[in-house]
């Protein structure tokens, strides 16, 4: 028999294209139509199944340990953070994962929110359409001091795009990036010297207990007054209420495609006036969202021995 391929991510679910792909090599595969999952959904979808294609669904050890028939885990996506590799390393069970295979969808809109926010766009849009005439059109990208939180693959990607306006270039990283730095004119420094020194900082890291509210009231207080935060990497890495603190007095501004809770039930914070806000799509422009779910069949097809029907 085919094993039977259990798909939890919604988006992966709702893609049709994807959807025939997976089927035609895997044609017992069931998809989630439903929604949203918890632990308990997630064990009770994936009970019959031989393997998994996961997106941020929570594969927590409860999960992993309440599911025996799973012999691989598929990720659809990046982020690793809902994921309890431990678990998955102590039982064997492989994790097929590529990074940075939406490198370039997430690095245009971060992009977009520097260029929304300094030419002051969405909110003079949103006055347009009240009957307001406001002809703010705010300052140049061009030349200011960008600082990039996390320079992995997104991060460095974001460098490329960059390289047209001028200006600092700041990498903040655990890592050495100095060849990195070399190759795009940056310079590697401190996390605080870039607090103190970005017009605008954006955040490209995991989540991990390390990076959890690493940006919050002490860290915004280091930031030069108009400073720009960006973070389409995970929402716990931004402290919420200091950031809405810090909107609300108008010191900073601030993109978020992110957020601790999502969908996101702060609805005081996502009105506030220096804020720029999208719902998670970082990564899913349709060129990503087909190389990501291209990527998680592949590691199927490879681990489970399967052609698919090209080959």
């Amino acid at each position: 028999m085919l094993p039977r391929i259990g798909v939890t991510s919604v988006s992966f679910s709702k893609n049709q294209t994807l959807r025939a792909e997976l089927l035609s090599v895997f044609p017992e595969s069931c998809f989630n139509d439903s929604g949203k999952m918890s632990e308990a959904d997630v064990i009770s979808f994936l009970a019959r199944c031989d393997a998994a294609i996961i997106g941020t669904e929570p594969v927590t050890g409860r999960v992993i340990e309440s599911l025996p028939g799973i012999g691989m885990y598929a990720k659809y996506g990046v982020g690793l953070d809902n994921i309890d590799l431990e678990v998955l390393a102590t039982r064997g069970i492989p994790l097929g994962w590529t990074g940075g295979v939406n490198r370039r969808s997430v690095s245009e809109l971060a992009l977009w929110f520097m260029l929304s926010l300094c030419r002051n766009t969405v909110h003079t849009s949103r006055q347009l359409a009240s009957g307001i005439w406001d002809k703010d059109g705010g300052r140049l990208l061009s030349g200011l001091t960008v600082g990039i939180v996390g320079c992995g693959f997104v991060g460095e990607d974001l460098l490329s795009l960059l390289s047209a306006f001028g200006g600092q270039r700041l990498i903040v990283d655990i890592e050495d990036r100095s060849g990195v730095a070399l190759r795009f004119g940056a310079r590697q420094v401190s996390y605080s010297e870039a607090l103190s020194s970005a017009d605008i900082l954006s955040f490209h890291v995991p989540l991990t207990e390390a990076t959890r509210g690493m940006l919050g009231s002490k860290e915004i207080a280091r930031l030069t007054p108009g400073a720009i935060v960006i973070n389409t990497s995970r929402g716990s890495v931004f402290d919420e209420a200091a950031l809405k603190e810090a909107l609300r007095s108008g010191r900073i501004q601030a993109g978020l495609d992110v957020y601790s809770t999502e969908p996101p039930t702060d609805l005081e914070l996502l009105a506030q006036k220096g804020l720029v806000c999208t719902p998670h799509v970082g990564g899913n422009a349709r060129e990503a969202v087909l190389a990501m779910g291209r990527s998680a069949i592949s590691h199927l097809v490879h681990h489970f021995g399967q052609k698919k029907p090209s080959d």
